[in-house]
């Protein structure tokens, strides 16, 4: 059975908190800021864990 291959777009997007679960970056952070609140742009600036549903599936693509 071949190693695992990690999917590099998930690499890119996914990195692992100390105690092993996966932080992301918020979605919406590119452009188009002077209709956004400045509430909401502060908060997206923070990362945020991987939800539950999706934990599993990205988990996958990251075998390391």
């Amino acid at each position: 059975m071949p190693k695992m291959k990690t999917h590099k777009g998930s690499q890119k997007r996914f990195k692992r908190t100390g105690s092993g679960k996966l932080k992301r970056s918020h979605a919406y952070t590119s452009h188009m800021f002077a209709h956004k609140s400045q509430k909401q742009k502060r908060k997206l600036r923070k990362t945020a864990l991987v939800s539950a549903g999706d934990y599993k599936r990205i988990k996958a693509m990251l075998p390391k």
